[in-house]
């Protein structure tokens, strides 16, 4: 019994040694299987501003239209409805400033459009709810949220990247089924309207890429570090003070770490920046992991 005892304390020490170790620049970190079951085909993730340690996510096309807070080791925080919106294919999330200074707002594209058939597009933002943490999971619905349709101004495309510029509140829009993606923007002050969209505008072409399948993508918080990823690989771009995104863009990226996760769509930045996150769809019976690469 006594050694029984033993071999459970070295057990745990092990363990929280494992935990607590400082990670290694570039080493996969396995943060744990997202708990809440809804979550199946995550198709973006960001970072939380309001709540600490808080990852905001969606489902892919299929979903009503709510969106999923987490914790870091994946622990199921919250699900928020916007009611009376619609998702016919949601395929980014990002967090960043808004029409209120020094409020964080959540961003919701609705770009996905997998047979380029669609004219128009459109964006969905809220204020980022402030949850309870410690609490049980909440359920939210919100009645009040903004909206922003848009157009390409060459032709329909197929989205699954959106961003949002902290340094001037610019969106972006980065299309993926082209061998070299293009990036779209649409210029602070956007057109949202309250709960319906208002008049249609037309984004503003900035660029392309040498990359093809962009399927996610983020701006650290604090504007300096750019991600896009594919099935296989994440790429970064730094930018200079008060550098353009256009300009960023014009110089090669570098291929950062990843470990290629089945149909594996989402990547955000840590708050701090030190790091970026993954998590990838359920497939078959293989749960959705959330990741964590140390920068």
């Amino acid at each position: 019994m006594i050694n029984l005892i033993r071999m459970s304390l070295l057990f745990f020490m092990i363990v929280a040694i494992a935990c607590g170790q400082k990670e290694e620049a570039g080493k996969r970190k396995d943060c744990g299987v997202l708990e809440y079951d809804p979550i199946n085909e995550a198709s973006g993730i960001a970072a939380g501003r309001l709540n600490k340690d808080v990852l905001w996510t969606h489902n892919d096309s299929g979903d009503s239209s709510r969106i999923f807070a987490f914790s870091t080791t994946g622990k199921h925080l919250a699900e928020v409805t916007l009611k009376g919106a619609h998702n016919r294919d949601w395929e980014d999330i990002a967090i960043g400033p808004g029409p209120k200074d020094g409020v964080s707002y959540i961003y919701i594209g609705e770009i996905g459009d997998n047979g380029s058939r669609y004219a128009t597009k459109y964006i969905y933002r809220i204020e980022e709810p402030k949850l309870e943490m410690g609490a049980s999971p909440q359920k939210i619905v919100l009645e009040n949220f903004d909206i922003l349709a848009y157009q390409y101004p060459d032709s329909n495309r197929d989205a699954e990247t959106l961003l949002v510029d902290p340094w001037n509140k610019d969106i972006y829009v980065v299309s993926k089924r082209e061998e070299k993606v293009h990036v779209y923007r649409a210029a602070w002050p956007q057109s949202f309207e309250l709960r319906s969209p208002g008049k249609v505008i037309y984004l503003e072409y900035i660029t392309n890429l040498n990359n093809s399948w962009i399927n996610g993508g983020d701006i650290s918080a604090n504007g300096k570090k750019i991600l896009l990823k594919t099935q296989e690989h994440i790429f970064l771009w730094k930018r200079k003070k008060g550098e353009s995104l256009k300009a960023a863009f014009h110089r090669d990226p570098v291929t950062l770490p990843y470990v290629p996760e089945p149909l594996g769509e989402a990547v955000c930045w840590a708050v701090d920046g030190k790091g970026y996150y993954t998590v990838s769809e359920e497939v078959n019976t293989v749960p959705a992991h959330l990741y964590y690469y140390k920068f």
